[in-house]
């Protein structure tokens, strides 16, 4: 009996030597090529820079009574896909597109963890607004608006092409983040040709 004690005993002693800690929490490292930017030269009453890794803008949607048009920033390597709406400024339309846009980043309180907001102006190119961070698992990570009060107003919104986690999306949504900022530091009104 004594000889089987012993050996289980050591084996106790022996392996008592290390705490064991918990894994710290962590993101999956993915690296994106470094971003260069070139200016956008399409049909619309607006110009920015777009990041090169993202597809050549192809799709323009112009409403029926053109008062808004649609183009798309589609990343097809990070699945996703930043959606920007121009409007043109009326008289009484401001207020509405102001609210709409607000509107349009509260409704993802339910599933977000934080929503940060960011107001942007840059007197030079007459461009003011917000720009939005939404953590969590929101369906859309950055939103943002952007205009000149009179007659030109800009929203943005990045949506990913897969179920909303943003532990899983975190690296692609930070990278595009920076490029959705870059749109609207660049942005310059124009009128249509």
């Amino acid at each position: 009996m004594k000889k089987i004690l012993i050996p289980i005993f050591s084996l106790f002693l022996t392996g008592c030597g290390n705490d064991t800690l918990p894994k710290p929490k962590a993101f999956l490292r993915l690296d994106y090529e470094k971003p260069s930017y070139k200016r956008v030269d399409i049909p619309v009453p607006f110009a920015f820079e777009k990041n090169e890794a993202a597809k050549p803008i192809s799709k323009i949607k112009r409403s029926e009574n053109g008062n808004s048009i649609s183009v798309d920033i589609e990343y097809p390597k990070l699945k996703g896909t930043v959606y920007l709406t121009y409007k043109k400024v009326t008289e009484n339309n401001l207020r509405d597109l102001l609210r709409d846009a607000q509107n349009l980043t509260q409704k993802h309180t339910q599933k977000a963890d934080e929503i940060n907001s960011t107001v942007f102006e840059n007197q030079e190119k007459n461009v003011y607004g917000m720009f939005y961070e939404v953590g969590g698992n929101a369906a859309s990570q950055s939103q943002f608006y952007a205009t000149d009060s009179t007659n030109h107003f800009l929203s943005g919104s990045l949506y990913f092409y897969a179920k909303p986690n943003y532990d899983s999306i975190y690296p692609a949504a930070i990278y595009l983040r920076n490029d959705i900022k870059r749109v609207m530091e660049s942005l310059e009104w124009r009128t249509e040709d």
